[in-house]
């Protein structure tokens, strides 16, 4: 016969594992020993296919390089992403069950530019994620964007936006929410 105490314990670890192990970006990376992302900025023609997450941490070298494919190209700054972007990422290839590099619309992007852009477009928000190193603009060759952007709102990881007319999916680790 389990104590109160000890019930209480089993259920909240039976639960978590049960939570960890039904959400999709915690089932892909679980066990993984390495975590890897293939990147292509439309904008540079950079490419990158690497891993990122080895050893139990995130590569510094490969993270480097992760942050200069994302970064803003048109003042050509570099800024620190947040690794839960990288990750995301990562999960989403898993779900769409790809190796294709995401096409990189947007990374990160500097208050100026964000600026520059919210002027010239309704859907650039004058407080983006982007500034922070936290959203990417993203598109697949193969999928639709619908496809693309119900499998990252599956994951449950922050914002999904559809913007099928310039055929781009937005991702970012900010609050769950889509538009």
């Amino acid at each position: 016969m389990l104590s109160r105490r000890q019930f209480l314990v089993f259920g909240a670890v039976a639960t978590a594992t049960s939570t960890l192990a039904a959400h999709p970006a915690a089932a892909a990376f679980h066990h993984k020993i390495e975590r890897s992302i293939a990147l292509h900025n439309i904008h540079t023609g950079e490419s990158l296919k690497s891993v990122y997450w080895a050893e139990g941490r995130y590569q510094p070298g490969a993270i480097k390089q992760i942050n200069r494919i994302l970064r803003d190209h048109y003042a050509n700054v570099v800024h620190p992403m947040d690794p839960r972007v990288v990750d995301l990422l990562a999960a989403l290839q898993h779900r769409m069950d790809t190796k294709r590099p995401f096409e990189i619309i947007s990374g990160y992007r500097t208050p100026q530019t964000n600026a520059m852009l919210a002027s010239q477009s309704d859907g650039v928000a004058e407080h983006s994620l982007h500034m922070e190193g936290k959203a990417v603009d993203i598109r697949l060759e193969g999928a639709s964007v619908r496809n693309l952007g119900r499998a990252a709102r599956s994951l449950k990881l922050g914002g999904v936006g559809q913007y099928p007319s310039s055929n781009f999916v937005h991702v970012d680790v900010g609050r769950i929410r889509h538009w």
